[in-house]
């Protein structure tokens, strides 16, 4: 009896907190659908839907184009992300030389390096190259992280070593061990880290908006910004839009949840 009241209670609370996290969503999406005399009168619900207000945030600012520009570089930081992540923890987890463990933690001090820190060093990197505008600025000082290649290096340290003494005595070169044999068997960490690195660049503000002047370079956040002072009085657009730019990153969740509750939960059970 009392474990059911134990189960019954953490169900009533994760129903609590899931209202909790959607009820700004759900409000953000009436408020996208209302008149403006519903918006002032202080109503949850709309009384019809009204898609109108997406049809003017799309006339106010292009929004397809910072869609694409962000899916661009999204994909392409989340892509770079998992190849130098993996590469690089494979060699700290599964290959010996001098100086491993120095080196480790050496790329781990950097973590404790504030962004914001570096920000003005990597702005005029880019300048001096001439990047400036382009899908290279935007992407180029995201495309290594050390906390992918922290993660990827724990899920090869999860691997029985035993595979990799067996692939050797085989004449399994490390390339193709790695590729065919541990990239396989780490999927659910790959994919956690690959929803987690693209939800984390499809939300970048700071680094778009300084290495981007042209809107057709801008990406959705900029956009929303842009479309905030644009309707400084009328903030039904500002909802719609960012309706429209949370779609994307709903469907990566959905699309790898699986992936993402596996490599969170990897290596959670021995057995």
């Amino acid at each position: 009896m009392k474990n059911k009241l134990v189960k019954y209670s953490l169900y009533a609370l994760n129903i609590l907190f899931a209202v909790i996290i959607i009820s700004p969503v759900v409000y953000c999406f009436n408020v996208s659908m209302m008149t403006m005399k519903e918006v002032f009168s202080g109503g949850f619900w709309p009384k019809q839907l009204i898609p109108d207000n997406y049809i003017k945030a799309l006339q106010l600012a292009p929004f397809f184009t910072f869609i694409k520009n962000s899916l661009i570089v999204s994909c392409t930081v989340t892509f770079g992300q998992i190849v130098t992540g993996a590469l690089a923890a494979y060699a700290f987890s599964m290959m010996k030389f001098r100086g491993r463990n120095a080196l480790f933690l050496l790329m781990l001090a950097t973590m404790m390096i504030p962004s914001q820190a570096i920000i003005i060093a990597n702005y005029l990197i880019i300048c001096d190259l001439g990047l400036k505008n382009s899908y290279t600025a935007l992407i180029l000082p995201n495309v290594a992280s050390a906390f992918a290649v922290f993660n990827m290096r724990q899920a090869f340290l999860q691997l029985p070593m035993e595979i990799k003494e067996a692939a050797d005595i085989d004449g399994c070169g490390n390339f193709r061990f790695f590729c065919f044999i541990a990239l396989p068997l780490v999927k659910p960490s790959m994919g956690a880290l690959g929803i987690y690195t693209f939800l984390q660049s499809w939300n970048h503000y700071l680094w778009p908006l300084l290495v981007t002047d042209s809107v057709n370079m801008r990406t959705v956040q900029i956009g929303l910004g842009m479309l905030q002072g644009a309707e400084s009085t009328d903030f039904r657009p500002v909802m719609a839009g960012s309706m429209i730019i949370l779609i994307p990153s709903i469907l990566a969740f959905i699309l790898g949840q699986k992936q993402l509750i596996s490599g969170l939960t990897s290596g959670s059970v021995k057995g």
